[in-house]
């Protein structure tokens, strides 16, 4: 019997900008936590620095059972569990590499948190998406809105329009 048998990647609501003390926090407990963050180039009066910052605020990613799931509900940055439907969302193990691909070829990608609205089905073709398909939101010249339906959030970054193509 695998030890991850029964568990779920799923994602929690964390207090304000605390998604990276929160995730090393229940790393060190031993807990599977992903907190994606991008490279943002910040500028104060007297030096510009690049620093990490999380991709999607306020919410962070873990790989859990129910019992743990609910665990990690008590630590003190998170606020609550993600549910869909009345159950906590469950987020397909290739969504999260995607998601880590992605960053490692878009490191300085911007993430929204939207309600999302109905548009062409779209499928990626090249890159980290591979083969992936989604919801085509907008594209504006290069930058493509896509919706990875599961996760409920929408990725930002410039992407050529050869990486995708309408699903039929």
């Amino acid at each position: 019997m695998k030890a991850d048998q029964g568990k779920y990647w799923t994602a929690f609501y964390t207090k304000p900008r605390n998604e990276k003390k929160a995730s090393e926090r229940l790393s060190e407990y031993g807990y599977e936590v992903f907190c994606p963050t991008r490279t943002v180039l910040k500028q104060w009066s007297d030096r510009k620095k690049k620093v990490s910052e999380p991709l999607f605020t306020s919410y962070l990613f873990a790989k859990v059972d129910e019992l743990e799931r609910q665990e990690i509900c008590k630590d003190r940055g998170i606020v609550c569990s993600v549910f869909w439907q009345g159950k906590p969302v469950k987020i397909r193990e290739i969504e999260i590499k995607a998601i880590v691909d992605f960053l490692e070829e878009n490191p300085e990608a911007e993430g929204e948190t939207e309600n999302l609205k109905q548009g062409e089905k779209v499928e990626i073709v090249q890159g980290p998406f591979k083969g992936e398909q989604g919801e085509l939101l907008t594209i504006k010249g290069n930058k493509l809105v896509l919706s990875i339906n599961s996760i409920g959030f929408s990725l930002v970054a410039e992407v050529a329009r050869r990486k995708v193509k309408l699903s039929s």
